[in-house]
C-alpha cells in the first residue's frame, strides 16, 4: 500500500460519510448522483467500504455498497474485480481518475458507474478534514482516558449500569416491533420475505393487543429469528436472519417429524444458504454419502419452498475460527431450530423460570437448553467434504450460549411475560439480567474498561452491556460532552 493510500484512505471514507462535497456529485458519463443513505462503514477489511446504501443515479434508485479507491486503477490492483464479494457494488467512488473511466465491472460481469471526487472535493479538503470526525482508530477511541482519575468510581458505576438497562430495553423493543410485524404479516397471510416498507402505512396504524400474539408460531418464529442472528456473530448476523426469515416456520413444519427430521432440516437450511455444493459439478469420488444424502433429499423438498435462495457469497469464513464458520453455525442451529418445533423448548424456558425460585439455578437450567454438543457429519468437518484435523465437541458452547441468554432468551422472556400481564415474572428476568455474570468477554468491552478503570466490571453483564452501549452511542459518535462521565472528566 503507498503513502497515499495510507495518507487518505480513511479520510476520503470520511468524507463520503459526511457528504462533505462543494457541488452535486455526477457520475463520470454525466449522470447525476443523489445520496440518500451514504451507508454503513463496514469495520471488517473484507468486501467494500460501505455497505447497505441507497443512491439514486440518474432516473434510478439503487440499493447495494459502496467501494472507495483512491485511485480509480485500484479496483483491479486490488482485485475488486475477480472478488464476489464485491458484487453488490452500486457505485465505485475515487479520488483521481486521470483516464476519465466511466465504469467498473464486477466479477459477475455487472457494469458499474464511477464517480472520480476530485472534481467535487475543495483542495484543501483532505488535508484539513477535521479529526473529530476520523473513524476511530486505537489510539483515539476514548478522549477522556488521560483524565479519567476526575470521575468519581460511583458516578461511572451508576451511569453505566442505566446504559446496561438503556442496551436491555433497545433489545426488548426491537423484539416486540418484529413481532407486531409478523402479527400483521400473519394476518395479511403475507410470508417472507417481503418489501416491508410496502406495509409501513397499514402497520403503523394497526393497534395490538396481547390477543394478536396467542399463536406460538409467531413466538417460535420470533425465537428462531432471534437465536439464528446470534449465532451468526457479527461478520454472519446478516445472513443468518436472513436464512430464518426464508426458511420460516411454516415451512419448516411442512417438512414432517420422524427419525429423518434432523436430516431434513439441515438439508432445507444448507441449501436455502447456498452453502451446500451442487454435487452434480463434483466427481463422484470427492463428494460424501451425507452430501449426496441432503442433495437428495433437497429434490423432494425444494418443491415445498418457494422463498428466497441465498447465495455463498452472503456468507464470510476468512478471518473466522473454524467453530465460528458458518457451517457449524448452521449445524448447531438445525439442533435448536428442532428444539423449537418439536420439543417445545420456548415452553420448557417459560415453565422453568416460573417454577424455578433460585435465579443462579434458574440460568445454569436456562443453558442447560441451549449448550449443542456435535454429532453427526459435522462432528468431524469444518465445511463440506473436508474432514477436520480434531474432532468438534460442541456446536454451541458455553460462551456463545451466554450471548444468547443476554442478547435473545432474557429480552424474548421478558417481551413475553409484559405483553400477557406477568409483571412478576417479567421482574424475574430483569433479575436475572442484572445479576447474570458472563464466562468471555468482548474486545470493545475490555477496551472501555482500560480506558475507564473499570475492570471490575467486566464479569457483570449489566456492566458489560452498559459499556458497550457506552462505546457506541457516545465514544465512537464523540459525544463526549453528552455523556456524564466525559462532562466529568472535561469539566
Amino acid at each position: 500500500m503507498d503513502s497515499r493510500i495510507k495518507l487518505y484512505e480513511k479520510k476520503l471514507f470520511n468524507i463520503w460519510k459526511n457528504q462533505s462535497f462543494k457541488s452535486n456529485l455526477k457520475t463520470n458519463s454525466g449522470e447525476d448522483i443523489s445520496v440518500i443513505d451514504a451507508g454503513v462503514f463496514n469495520e471488517d477489511s473484507a468486501g467494500p467500504d460501505f455497505l447497505n446504501a441507497r443512491v439514486r443515479i440518474g432516473n434510478l434508485l439503487y440499493v447495494g455498497d459502496i467501494e472507495i479507491d483512491c485511485e480509480y486503477s485500484y479496483w483491479k490492483t486490488h482485485g475488486h474485480n475477480i472478488d464476489s464479494k464485491h458484487n453488490k457494488v452500486i457505485l465505485h467512488v475515487c479520488y483521481s481518475n486521470n483516464q476519465n473511466q466511466q465504469y467498473v465491472y464486477t466479477k459477475d460481469g455487472r457494469r458499474i458507474p464511477t464517480v472520480s471526487l476530485s472534481k467535487f472535493v475543495s483542495t484543501d479538503e483532505i488535508p484539513e478534514i477535521d479529526n473529530a470526525f476520523a473513524i476511530p482508530d486505537e489510539k483515539n477511541k476514548f478522549k477522556c482516558s488521560h483524565v479519567i482519575d476526575k470521575v468519581d468510581y460511583d458516578l461511572k458505576k451508576k451511569f453505566i449500569s442505566e446504559l446496561g438497562m438503556e442496551r436491555f430495553d433497545k433489545k426488548c423493543k426491537r423484539a416486540y416491533d418484529r413481532l407486531k410485524e409478523l402479527s400483521f404479516l400473519n394476518k395479511l397471510k403475507i410470508n417472507e420475505p417481503v418489501i416491508r416498507y410496502e406495509l409501513r402505512p397499514g402497520f403503523e396504524n394497526q393497534k395490538f393487543t396481547h390477543e394478536d400474539f396467542t399463536d406460538k408460531n409467531l413466538w417460535a418464529q420470533l425465537f428462531y429469528e432471534m437465536v439464528f442472528e446470534a449465532l451468526g456473530y457479527t461478520k454472519n448476523k446478516s445472513a443468518m436472519l436472513k436464512l430464518a426469515q426464508s426458511a420460516n416456520i411454516d415451512f419448516i413444519l411442512r417438512l414432517g417429524d420422524d427419525a429423518d427430521t434432523l436430516s431434513r432440516l439441515e438439508s432445507a437450511l444448507f441449501n436455502i444458504s447456498g452453502l451446500a455444493p451442487d454435487v452434480q459439478k463434483l466427481p463422484a469420488e470427492k463428494v460424501s454419502e451425507y452430501t449426496k444424502k441432503i442433495a437428495a433429499e433437497w429434490t423432494t423438498i425444494k418443491r415445498l419452498y418457494d422463498g428466497q435462495m441465498l447465495s455463498e457469497t452472503d456468507w464470510h469464513f476468512l478471518q473466522l475460527r473454524p467453530l465460528n464458520f458458518p457451517t457449524i453455525r448452521i449445524a448447531g442451529g438445525a439442533r435448536l431450530l428442532y428444539s423449537i418445533v418439536y420439543q417445545n423448548l420456548i415452553g420448557v424456558m417459560i415453565k422453568k423460570l416460573s417454577e424455578i425460585r433460585s435465579i443462579n439455578v434458574l440460568l445454569n437450567s436456562l443453558k442447560s437448553l441451549l449448550i449443542t454438543k456435535s454429532s453427526g457429519f459435522w462432528k468431524s468437518h469444518y465445511v463440506f467434504d473436508k474432514p477436520a484435523k480434531d474432532e468438534i465437541k460442541y456446536f454451541v458452547g458455553a460462551s456463545r450460549v451466554d450471548e444468547i441468554i443476554v442478547n435473545v432468551v432474557l429480552p424474548f422472556l421478558f417481551v413475553y411475560f409484559d405483553i400477557f400481564g406477568k409483571k412478576d415474572l417479567s421482574k424475574k428476568v430483569l433479575q436475572c439480567y442484572n445479576i447474570f455474570n458472563q464466562s468471555s468477554g468482548n474486545q470493545v468491552v475490555k477496551d472501555v474498561a482500560d480506558a475507564l478503570n473499570t475492570q471490575d466490571f467486566l464479569k457483570k453483564t449489566l456492566l458489560t452491556q452498559g459499556m458497550l452501549e457506552l462505546f457506541r452511542n457516545y465514544c465512537s459518535k464523540k459525544r463526549c460532552l453528552e455523556c456524564e462521565i466525559g462532562k466529568a472528566a472535561f469539566n
